[in-house]
């Protein structure tokens, strides 16, 4: 189920190009947070209470506005591939954030499985002729660490709350938190939106964002938060499927083994540590043997 969120947000570039207008990335980004969190808000009629308000507000930064922006800004400033190749370090991160702040085990397995993510992310998007801005790495690196502190503190502090209504408060405070920031940088929304542009901006709001974002903060109230993470490895395999499938762009062997290595690491990452058996004494006729 949780992994259904990378798959979707998988498809948020396929929509983007084919659907919304052209140049407005943050205001899609705020189109689909904010009428997401308004809308669940409304569902659930239950708003934060006690330390939840500032906790909202600092998951609702991490988790969504502020990781939004800085995306927005490597996404400009970088090649694609770059900036997914760079954003493909957050589950290493979180293994690490999670081993100071949850006491999670960091074990060798989990590092060389993250390593192998970063690998076959590039095999899949990067290319030879990519170039690379100061600006641009440091955004996206800052992208990535922000969503794996949001990621392990959405883990730490458990909400009393039902979940639909926590991710609302999220999305509605990273909604709030990009809107100002949407309007200085782009301007006012266009004055027309096409029946396509309705469509993608609705797609992006209730699937991208109320569905996925319940699926992924369900995800972290059940399974560990380095799981969860390693499961977002799925965006650009999915993002590329779909370029090759829908838009017939060209697919390469290192591709497929990109996808593969990705595959491979994502269940790696997955596995059950093996457990120490300790035997226990048999007891026959009353006595130990």
């Amino acid at each position: 189920m949780t992994a259904l969120t990378p798959a979707i947000w998988g498809t948020t570039y396929l929509v983007t190009t084919e659907l919304l207008p052209p140049g407005r990335p943050l205001l899609a980004a705020v189109i689909r947070a904010l009428p997401a969190g308004l809308l669940l808000v409304a569902v659930t009629r239950r708003l934060p209470t006690g330390v939840w308000w500032w906790r909202a507000l600092v998951l609702g930064a991490l988790n969504i506005g502020v990781f939004f922006a800085l995306l927005f800004v490597g996404a400009y400033r970088l090649p694609g591939g770059v900036a997914a190749t760079v954003g493909a370090i957050q589950p290493l991160l979180v293994a690490l954030l999670s081993a100071g702040l949850l006491g999670e085990r960091l074990s060798p397995r989990t590092v060389v499985a993250a390593v192998a993510g970063v690998a076959g992310v590039s095999l899949l998007v990067l290319r030879a002729d990519a170039r690379l801005d100061a600006v641009g790495v440091a955004a996206a690196l800052g992208g990535a660490a922000v969503m794996a502190l949001g990621v392990v503190l959405s883990k730490r502090w458990q909400s009393p709350a039902p979940l639909l209504a926590t991710t609302g408060w999220q999305l509605v405070a990273g909604g709030l938190l990009l809107l100002p920031v949407a309007l200085l940088v782009e301007g006012a929304p266009p004055a027309t939106l096409t029946t396509a542009n309705l469509a993608g901006y609705a797609y992006l709001t209730v699937i991208g964002a109320a569905l996925a974002y319940a699926l992924w903060f369900r995800g972290l109230r059940l399974l560990s938060a380095t799981k969860v993470t390693f499961l977002g490895l799925l965006s650009p395999v999915v993002a590329t499927a779909l370029g090759w499938l829908v838009l017939g762009q060209e697919l390469a062997p290192v591709q497929v083994l990109g996808a593969v290595v990705v595959l491979a690491a994502l269940v790696v990452a997955q596995l059950q540590p093996a457990r120490t058996l300790t035997a226990k004494p048999r007891v026959l006729a009353g006595k130990e043997s």
